[in-house]
């Protein structure tokens, strides 16, 4: 696809950590460098959560047609697919129910006078969208596909709001000075491997860390999380 597009003239397609697989791999692999047979492991991805086969069409799709590598036809089916799920995601954010509604549904919640909406009921035993036809009967309208993403994005909901906060925080925290002396050692949620090739680098940053080849996003949010903890020596920036 780049090839035809430098041939043409126009700028490269460019995936993102955050769009698929292959943006994570091409980007490990520029910046990171390899010293040894490269191998596509989830968790290399941040954002591995979004990165699913449900929602690979709302992911690409648009990135395709506006590459002009998409087809008219599967382009309309991708744009109704598209207001279809906006839709229903309105729905199931908005409908929202009391404690006593939701009992009356057959779905046990405490009694805590918080109203809960679809979307947060889902992620409940033995609730099903089905569950709330008597309430919202045009659910029995939608496509397979979209009631299929619909129960699947609330069943993840807390752990993406989570992956986003840590990822964030990672950001955020991505120039801190990591101490000269450091045991990464002492680290007992790193591998054998990681700690090593920390030894052996002695990275001055977290940034720096995090361009060693295989370190993954949970070995910085534990490197992140013990240089945080521990007490700073002198001559340490904070």
């Amino acid at each position: 696809l780049n090839a035809a597009r430098a041939a043409a003239g126009s700028d490269p397609i460019i995936l993102g950590r955050d769009q698929a697989y292959i943006g994570v791999m091409i980007d490990d692999l520029v910046t990171k460098g390899v010293t040894e047979p490269y191998r596509m492991f989830t968790s290399r991805a941040e954002y591995r959560l979004t990165l699913r086969a449900d929602n690979a069409d709302q992911r690409l799709t648009m990135l395709g047609i506006e590459a002009g590598v998409v087809g008219g036809r599967r382009a309309t089916a991708f744009a109704a697919k598209s207001a279809e799920l906006s839709r229903a995601a309105a729905v199931s954010r908005e409908t929202v129910f009391t404690p006593k509604e939701a009992g009356a549904l057959g779905i046990r919640v405490n009694a805590d006078g918080q109203r809960r909406s679809i979307r947060d009921l889902l992620s409940f035993p033995d609730v099903t969208l089905d569950t709330f036809l008597s309430v919202r009967p045009e659910i029995a309208t939608w496509s397979p596909q979209v009631r299929e993403q619909i129960t699947i994005d609330a069943g993840y909901a807390g752990y993406l709001d989570r992956q986003a906060s840590d990822a964030e925080a990672l950001r955020r925290e991505e120039a801190l000075a990591l101490p000269i002396d450091l045991d990464y050692a002492a680290i007992g949620s790193l591998s054998n491997e990681v700690k090593e090739k920390l030894a052996r680098v002695q990275p001055r940053t977290l940034g720096q860390a995090g361009r060693i080849e295989g370190m993954t996003p949970g070995a910085l949010t534990a490197l992140l999380s013990h240089v945080k903890k521990a007490p700073k020596p002198s001559g340490v920036p904070a």
